[in-house]
């Protein structure tokens, strides 16, 4: 009935019979097609500009005291103590977290405790936040609960430089033109003589 030596055989299904494939380049992408006659070389695309993934954030555990600066691009969640400035992507402290020096960030979630100054375009002050500094923001959101000692500074998103004005040059004088009424004819004041 059972032998140990041999092992059943599996009969195959029709898809593991097909025959394989050879490998296939990747679909032409549209955007890198030089669709001009001119026989000159497209041009390179420009490197796309890093991207942040939104997943989850680093995290520094409730147990862990850190001395010391933290800069980088990624996203941040503190639940321990940080003596020291912070500046990253996002960050988020928590309930059991506490930092004591300046924070900056693109958005920024308190529910814990921050001594320093709070630099970020949208700031949020969860009911359970304790905040004493400063706050430079874009967009504040504070809950009903939250301490807060400090001041709000508002500042706007960059706004485009308005275009210069350009002045133009009167034109001069021709016969037939009634726009230049400050510019002379010196042929028909010869005729005043």
């Amino acid at each position: 009935m059972f032998n140990k030596t041999s092992k059943p055989v599996r009969p195959q299904s029709d898809a593991s019979r097909a025959p394989v494939k050879a490998n296939t380049p990747p679909p032409l992408d549209m955007s890198t097609v030089n669709m001009k006659t001119s026989g000159a070389p497209a041009p390179a695309p420009a490197p796309a500009a890093p991207t942040v993934s939104r997943g989850a954030p680093s995290l520094l555990a409730a147990h862990l005291r850190i001395e010391g600066n933290i800069n980088g691009t990624a996203d941040l969640q503190v639940d321990g103590n940080v003596r020291g400035n912070v500046k990253v992507a996002h960050l988020i402290v928590g309930e059991a977290g506490n930092i004591e020096g300046d924070v900056e960030a693109e958005t920024i979630e308190v529910r814990g405790r921050v001594v320093g100054s709070i630099s970020g375009k949208a700031v949020k002050l969860y009911s359970s936040a304790y905040v004493e500094g400063d706050i430079t923001h874009e967009t504040l959101s504070i809950d009903i609960g939250a301490f807060f000692q400090g001041r709000c500074l508002q500042s706007r998103p960059a706004q485009p430089a308005p275009a210069p004005v350009v002045q133009t040059a009167p034109a001069s004088y021709t016969s037939g033109d009634a726009t230049a009424m400050n510019s002379y004819d010196f042929n028909a004041l010869s005729d005043l003589k």
